[in-house]
């Protein structure tokens, strides 16, 4: 890293399945997580504003992190970050020094992670989750992230069009065309991933629930009954119609919504405890963990901030043997090492002072104080 968050500059050397960050509140560990996060598409588990990612204080713009990773059976290099001539300040991704797009990287890497912001997912805005839900997509579909980034573009542009009062009828059909293809192609992409995920996560694991997904919306339910040609039709039809009608207002993806449902007892996630929304979140992201690594033959970097902070003793125990059983690198993030008994790991020991962080490293240890 350099220039990145509380961080000037840092180097960790990972020689573990197991990553340990510990450290006090504020120290800097979920910035070290969130650089391994940038590492794959999309904006990290922050979401943040690039101009939050340079070193505070540090009047730069200009911010890097990389890695050197082993996939497909080869080393290379990858890294992500502002480069200090930028005149636009935009990010740029890199794999072995030279520019390459978002799903470039995700055709080689990909991270999960599970943030204390999370734990109420199935009680937040649809929006959170079907961000949640597109990263998931993107660790096998890469092409994903830029077929949701247009979709969103032509209906922002849509949208600004009827606001000013544009009355090219031309314009107006090219764009809904193609906000139906990428409608159904996204909505699509999204239905696929979670077929998959219910066959893996319907009976639970290693103590976790089992989950049914679905995905509820206007463009779902037309793919349930018609090819995706007729449900492009279908859009094109319904967006002239209201259009004309004076309501702006479409169907699609941006107005999907996910919902999860405890397939043992049937229980849907917003009305379970506290606790049961934590372990049925866990589940899927184990359940998209053990898909990647069967399907891709690669499995995820797992980024668990400060997740078994409000796990029962018996559950954190079998959170450390599923990612065991899940395989790849783990990383995990509290304040007391003892919530962390029984995990064999690499600790990182994170501090900070004056508002710069630091770190120093351990072997493999087994935590069983």
């Amino acid at each position: 890293m350099s220039g990145f968050r509380n961080y000037d500059s840092g180097q960790l050397a990972i020689d573990a399945a197991n990553v340990l960050l510990i450290g006090p509140n504020g120290a800097g560990k979920t910035n070290l997580m969130e650089a391994v996060s940038l590492l794959a598409p999309g904006r990290g588990l922050r979401r943040a504003k690039g101009e939050h990612l340079p070193r505070a204080g540090s009047g730069r713009q200009d911010w890097a992190v990389s890695a050197q990773i082993e996939a497909a059976g080869e080393m290379m290099s990858i890294g992500t970050g502002v480069l200090a001539d930028s005149e636009s300040g935009r990010r740029v991704m890199r794999r072995d020094g030279v520019t390459v797009s978002q799903s470039d990287i995700g055709r080689v890497f990909s991270a999960s992670w599970l943030t204390p912001r999370m734990d109420g997912i199935f009680i937040d805005s649809p929006g959170a989750r079907r961000r949640f839900l597109d990263r998931l997509v993107i660790a096998f579909d890469p092409a994903h992230i830029g077929r949701t980034s247009r979709y969103e573009k032509m209906l922002r542009e849509r949208m600004s069009l009827l606001s000013e009062g544009g009355n090219d009828q031309a314009w107006f059909a090219a764009i809904e065309a193609s906000l139906a293809e990428a409608a159904i192609a996204v909505t699509a992409a999204r239905q696929s991933l979670i077929s998959d995920l219910n066959d893996e996560a319907a009976d639970g694991w290693f103590g976790f629930p089992g989950v049914r997904l679905a995905l509820e919306g206007t463009v779902e339910g037309w793919l349930e009954t018609m090819s995706a040609l007729e449900a492009e039709d279908r859009f094109i039809q319904l967006a002239r119609t209201r259009r004309l009608a004076g309501d702006a207002a479409l169907p699609g993806p941006h107005a999907s919504d996910l919902v999860a449902v405890n397939s043992v007892n049937n229980t849907p996630a917003y009305l379970a405890s506290t606790g049961q929304q934590k372990a049925l979140l866990i589940a899927v992201v184990l359940a998209h963990a053990r898909l990647q690594a069967r399907r891709l033959r690669r499995p995820p970097v797992l980024l668990l901030d400060d997740v078994v902070a409000h796990l029962d003793i018996d559950r954190r125990a079998a959170l450390f043997e599923a990612v065991g059983a899940v395989g790849g690198q783990t990383w995990f993030s509290g304040t007391d090492e003892d919530d962390f008994n029984g995990l064999e790991a690499q600790s990182v020991h994170v501090e900070a002072d004056n508002g710069m962080a630091r770190f120093t490293t351990s072997g493999n240890e087994t935590n069983d104080r």
